[in-house]
């Protein structure tokens, strides 16, 4: 799964998180994620970190059916 420029400002969005906060959660500079939703492609090592961070927050980037683009969702309950 790649991370769309609107999916990661979107789950930032969610968590209050700046890029510094996902690259602080994620492992990914802050640098990277500013690239990234510049529009800029990415790797995928870098898509798995941002998406790991973001669901261990409650917050699910799914590749959207019949749609373009991702959808974006915050868990309510991770039980």
């Amino acid at each position: 799964m790649t991370v769309t420029p609107q999916a990661c400002r979107a789950g930032r969005a969610i968590l209050k998180w700046s890029m510094r906060d996902l690259a602080e959660h994620s492992g990914v500079a802050w640098t990277t994620i500013n690239r990234l939703e510049g529009g800029k492609p990415g790797r995928d090592a870098t898509a798995v970190k941002i998406i790991a961070a973001f669901e261990a927050h409650g917050v699910e980037l799914m590749d959207a059916d019949n749609r373009k683009g991702t959808t974006v969702s915050l868990f309510s309950d991770r039980g």
